[in-house]
């Protein structure tokens, strides 16, 4: 983990802070689908308790807008190029593929590699 002394090379605390928050949203977002996927629709299907449905449906409805609203922000600042982009976006559309992307996420919050660093880090402010 990062200390608030520690700011990797080509990041600022901005970014780090930004990378924090897209983390946080995806396991939110991942945990949603999979409780959506794996235990309200069975129960629905196979219980007739379709009460669980329709409460997780716009529970993960938000956290996916929210998901994808953090994937743009990061990438608008700069922080992923087009392939990383589109990898962190489909893979949510999979039960547990938003769980693979944290290992990415972890990976830049910690510090750009040179194989993975930024198209382009301008900033307009």
């Amino acid at each position: 983990m990062l200390t608030s002394n520690h700011t990797p090379p080509g990041l600022d605390r901005q970014d780090i802070s930004q990378l924090k928050r897209l983390h946080l949203v995806s396991l939110l977002e991942g945990c949603t689908l999979v409780i959506l996927v794996c235990i309200a629709v069975p129960l629905k299907h196979l219980a007739g308790y379709p009460q669980l449905t329709s409460a997780m449906g716009p529970i993960h409805g938000l956290a996916f807008l929210l998901y994808a609203w953090m994937v743009i922000n990061t990438a608008s600042a700069g922080l992923w190029r087009k392939g990383q982009v589109a990898r962190l976006l489909l893979l949510a559309f999979i039960p547990f593929g938003t769980f693979f992307n944290i290992g990415m996420i972890t990976g830049r919050e910690a510090g750009p590699a040179v194989a993975n660093a930024p198209a382009n880090k301008e900033r307009v402010e």
